[in-house]
């Protein structure tokens, strides 16, 4: 004689049986692991252009893309002095894109607002040492722009120095992002 099955029955032999399947589907064998990936290969880094200028070396010169209809932007670069005596960045040009380009300083007042304000005298690179023209500090100020920067270009400066005289660098234009 067979008892039947009552729903309290049903319920506590399908709680076992749920266990015993899930731990048979746990203990399936794996797929053998995969052979390690070929290590990358790194591209090498494009070559950062260096001009000379009597004993002036720029590097690192660029800008950011700018919006359409965008009228002003910042340049940056890095400019070392390897000679016995100082120089003197006494401004910069681009006639190509810019009405004018200034000379520019970001500072932090006491109560720590930031404000700009125009180098009219120009910036003294000690023999030695090295100035570097970045976002947050000095900068050129390109205003007036007569046109659209867009990334992958560049844009001719005309930096003039005061011992070392004038010389045109390209400023790569970047994506707009952190410089």
């Amino acid at each position: 004689m067979t008892t039947p099955m009552t729903p309290l029955m049903t319920k506590c032999l399908a709680a076992p049986a749920t266990v015993l399947l899930l731990t048979l589907a746990a203990c399936k064998p794996t797929q053998p692991p995969a052979p390690p990936a070929e290590p990358a290969v790194a591209e090498p880094a494009a070559p950062v252009a260096v001009y000379k200028i009597g004993a002036l070396t720029i590097s690192e010169a660029r800008t950011r893309e700018t919006p359409p209809h965008g009228t002003t932007t910042a340049g940056f670069l890095t400019i070392r002095n390897d000679g016995s005596e100082p120089d003197r960045l006494l401004g910069a040009s681009a006639t190509a894109a810019a009405a004018s380009v200034e000379l520019h300083e970001m500072s932090s007042t006491a109560d720590g607002v930031m404000q700009m304000r125009a180098l009219p005298d120009g910036l003294t690179i000690a023999p030695g040492s090295e100035v570097a023209l970045a976002p947050g500090g000095v900068h050129l100020m390109l205003i007036g722009l007569n046109q659209t920067l867009v990334a992958g270009q560049t844009l001719p400066v005309e930096l003039s120095f005061e011992k070392a005289g004038k010389l045109t660098v390209p400023l790569a234009i970047k994506a707009f992002a952190p410089l």
